[in-house]
């Protein structure tokens, strides 16, 4: 994939394409999204070697694991098995409070994009669907982000009703996770189901309207030693990162933001929001490198 001499759109550039950049020198390197799929492969790769071959270094699966003994969980299950149990223990409390830390460290919703196995098939799906909306085969709806708070609050809400882990039943994260690392189960069917309803009827759906795991991940924003920037004198306003990106919103605020600041000495803008999942998706396509990593790093220490 060059960028530099191509609009790499979802619809006009093949998914084997984005996994290599070629740069304006002709020399090629893999590009964040390779990167990523490494991540999401490596982990669940310790999760299998952990299971069949009782190397134990990642054990269980993406809601909660142990790692090298200590207990790794996810928050929003966590909160679940408050909400259903009453009860805190202490085991659950120490892997939540880890994550928590270090997602509010690195950046919140970085595990939908590095970790989470799903985000992947997601990829592959928004390919598939882009491609049927171009040749005017389907429609594209959009809804509001913000329905994923609203159905947080319900699972957790039906979790404390029920005394079960209601959410855990409709995970497709959890369940795409545990199929990857135990074999086939039946749950694995309600997957294929959402995917589908992501290639005919609107993209990435779960992860930008349903997923209560990104929602919670999302809030924590403040502290994000990792961000996005984006530089206004460089940008060309083509709208390739926003065709890319699974949370355009966060794209479109923030030049919109830099637009109403007042400040017209100042060049680049860390992107607003929490919705950002640091996929790298806009850097990987912007011809102009007007938006990239800042490490933020050096201003916390």
């Amino acid at each position: 994939m060059n960028k530099y001499t191509t609009r790499c759109t979802v619809a006009k550039t093949g998914f084997f394409d984005t996994l290599v950049i070629e740069n304006e020198q002709g020399k090629k390197r893999l590009s964040i999204r390779s990167w990523r799929i490494f991540s999401i492969v490596l982990v669940h790769l310790l999760f299998i070697l952990s299971y069949y071959a009782d190397i134990q270094i990642l054990e269980g699966s993406i809601s909660g694991s142990r790692m090298l003994g200590f207990h790794l969980t996810d928050a929003f299950m966590s909160f679940e098995v408050f909400a259903a149990t009453h009860e805190f223990a202490i085991n659950l409390i120490i892997g939540t409070c880890t994550i928590l830390f270090f997602y509010a460290l690195v950046g919140g919703r970085a595990f939908c994009s590095w970790i989470c196995p799903y985000s992947l098939l997601g990829e592959i799906g928004e390919k598939i669907h882009e491609n049927l909306a171009a040749k005017k085969i389907i429609s594209r709806r959009n809804f509001d982000p913000r329905w994923r708070y609203v159905f947080a609050v319900l699972f957790l809400t039906m979790s404390f009703a029920s005394s079960q882990l209601v959410f855990e039943i409709f995970s497709v994260v959890g369940i795409f996770s545990r199929f990857i690392i135990y074999g086939y189960f039946h749950a694995i069917w309600f997957v294929v189901f959402v995917l589908f309803v992501e290639i005919f009827f609107s993209r990435r759906a779960w992860c930008r309207y349903f997923c209560p795991i990104g929602a919670t991940y999302s809030l924590l924003t403040r502290t994000n030693a990792i961000n996005v920037s984006w530089n206004k004198e460089l940008c060309d306003h083509c709208l390739v990162c926003i065709d890319t990106c699974l949370v355009p919103h966060v794209l479109e605020i923030t030049k919109k933001n830099a637009k109403l600041s007042g400040d017209e000495d100042k060049k680049e803008f860390r992107l607003v929001g929490g919705d950002c999942t640091l996929c790298g998706r806009c850097i990987d396509v912007c011809h102009h490198d007007a938006l990239k990593f800042d490490n933020g790093f050096k201003r916390l220490i």
